[in-house]
């Protein structure tokens, strides 16, 4: 067991979504399931209560807690890519399977999980600072999904 590990909270989908983002993201995938030695407040014995997972090489537990908390957008993972092929990739795959898309780059999964698919250009506009950060996080802010074409003509003026 990993010294620190993300918990989140599903209704009762744990192990669907362990599954596709496994399926959906390189360094990922799932390590174990484990299943309620007896009832609990949300379900029963043997029900899927945890399940251990990785994304891009995080280390997550996904707890079938029941619908009492939901997600919000004060969590997320950021996904880091490397052009729009791969920016494309992973927010079609997100919002094409049940997810929805938000602003500024962040989209949220079919469970209500928060994702930002953050193109490297972005970032180091961001860290450029100055009028280049400016004009790149102005652009940005019409955006959903990021167009990595748009953050370049903005960073070059």
């Amino acid at each position: 067991m990993e010294k620190n590990t993300i918990c989140i909270w599903y209704d009762k989908d744990a192990e669907a979504a362990a599954r596709f983002y496994a399926e959906t993201f390189p360094d990922s995938a799932v390590t174990g399931v484990h299943h309620a030695p007896s009832d609990y407040p949300s379900g029963k014995k043997g029900d899927v209560l945890t399940v251990q997972f990785t994304v891009a090489g995080v280390s997550c537990i996904g707890l079938n807690g029941g619908p009492v908390f939901k997600q919000s957008e004060a969590f997320s993972f950021q996904i880091s890519t490397e052009d729009q092929e791969e920016t494309d990739r992973y927010w079609n795959a997100i919002v094409g399977n049940g997810g929805q898309e938000s602003a500024c780059g962040w989209c949220k999964d079919k469970w209500g999980v928060s994702w930002q698919i953050t193109p490297r250009v972005l970032m180091e506009a961001m860290a450029a600072g100055g009028a280049e950060a400016k004009r790149a996080f102005d652009a940005m802010m019409d955006m959903k999904k990021i167009d990595v074409a748009t953050i370049e003509a903005a960073r070059r003026g």
